[in-house]
């Protein structure tokens, strides 16, 4: 075997180590991860009517009645939905181990200062999802039972229907998890701005730039991520536009802090 190769035999040899490493590592990561998921599903699984009675008091509280009626329409739709409600738990309560074990796989390929730019986003993330779920809890779903309750009609008169409200249990834990979730994402968008901008992939003039695109855009995503109904879409959109506002703010700021950001 010739030098040359024998060097580039080496070189192979010696970068299949830390590649190798690097995959114990992940592994060791994910398995933190998902046995935390594992765990908390369990565990929600077992107080799944209390997650369920958590979720129905914004129906009991826009309706004003404290016995509202939800219905089942098969056998097993109430397994279903405590299944759906025990992941939905996991993944709240799973999520700071989660992301500790992201920026502990992460941390040791950055640099003290980057380790420490990092820490901020890191906390800012789930305290951004939990505003966007509490806007869903507080104030999106309400106005939306309140308008359809506004829809409903009674009537004693002969000929004239009554239209009772009386949701699917399924459709109602899907409609505001689907939404806590969605307006979780959404509410996103001022840590992936900032972290472009600090990597210098967006300036603010270029979000300024682009506002009317990015308008359209944040209604059409609204339109994916909620159901098909033009207030859903509204109650998403209206406050993704206010986060994008504030992000031009926050991307200036990182401009001023960051040298090289605006470049």
């Amino acid at each position: 075997m010739s030098d040359a190769a024998r060097d580039g035999h080496d070189d192979i040899e010696a970068s299949k180590a830390p590649l190798l490493d690097h995959l114990i590592e992940l592994r060791s990561r994910l398995m933190w991860a998902v046995g935390a998921f594992v765990i908390m599903f369990f565990l929600c699984f077992a107080v799944a009517r209390h997650i369920y009675n958590v979720l129905v008091w914004p129906y009991m509280w826009a309706s004003g009645n404290d016995h509202v009626r939800l219905i089942a329409t098969h056998f097993l739709e109430q397994i279903m939905t405590h299944v759906k409600l025990a992941m939905f738990g996991a993944a709240f309560l799973s999520f700071p181990v989660v992301a500790t074990q992201i920026y502990k796989f992460v941390a040791p390929g950055l640099y003290k200062n980057e380790r420490r730019a990092f820490l901020p986003y890191l906390v800012a993330t789930p305290v951004l999802f939990v505003i966007g779920a509490a806007v869903v809890y507080f104030i999106a779903m309400p106005v939306l039972i309140k308008f359809s309750i506004g829809l409903t009609q009674s009537s004693g008169e002969a000929g004239v229907p009554t239209i009772e409200l009386l949701p699917k249990v399924s459709e109602y834990l899907s409609l505001i998890m689907t939404l806590i979730f969605g307006f979780g994402i959404v509410f996103q968008m001022p840590v992936v701005l900032t972290l472009l901008a600090r990597s210098g992939m967006i300036t603010a003039a270029g979000l300024v730039s682009s506002r009317r695109y990015a308008i359209v855009g944040i209604f059409a995503m609204a339109a994916v991520l909620t159901p098909p109904d033009a207030l859903s879409m509204v109650i998403m959109a209206l406050p993704t536009v206010l986060l994008y506002e504030a992000s031009i703010f926050a991307v200036r700021y990182v401009e001023k802090t960051t040298p090289g950001a605006s470049g």
